[in-house]
């Protein structure tokens, strides 16, 4: 399974003001917290999905097939500050079900969650090492704990 996740997963989320985006993200884990399935998923606090998923604490997490790398690529690299991604990549926000966020219409797997929890990566809980080689600018993470409200597949 873990080899159909590269070269990474696409998170969509929603402001309060209905703007949606959506964002690569290249770590992740599932898991139970709270006696709950969750996704957790690890966001910088510079980056522009940092301020949604604080306003709305809901997200989608969506699998890209193959075919998707370009889109992928550039939801990794630029900003939804700057950019309207959906629009310029021509991808389909569809609504979820379970949550405000969109999900990625042209992806084949989608989980929608709702944020049960935050960590805060900081610099006395993390090791010395992580931190020289992951975050050598301080540009910590956040760690969204969403509870998986729904699963599904598209054909």
């Amino acid at each position: 399974m873990y080899g159909n996740l590269s070269p990474g997963l696409l998170l969509a989320s929603v402001g309060r003001d209905g703007k949606r985006n959506v964002m690569t993200i290249g770590w992740g884990l599932v898991g139970v917290l709270f006696r709950k399935p969750v996704f957790m998923a690890a966001v910088r606090r510079s980056r522009h999905t940092y301020r949604l998923l604080n306003e709305t604490g809901v997200f989608t997490v969506n699998v890209p097939g193959p075919d998707m790398a370009e889109a992928v690529d550039f939801c990794g690299t630029e900003s939804g500050r700057d950019h309207d991604k959906f629009r310029e990549l021509g991808l389909t926000a569809r609504s979820g079900t379970a949550v405000e966020a969109p999900i990625v219409d042209e992806c084949t797997i989608h989980l929608e969650c709702r944020v049960a929890a935050t960590t805060d990566v900081t610099k006395g809980a993390t090791s010395e090492g992580v931190l020289a080689s992951v975050y050598p600018s301080g540009d910590y993470h956040r760690l969204y704990h969403g509870e998986i409200l729904r699963v599904y597949r598209d054909a």
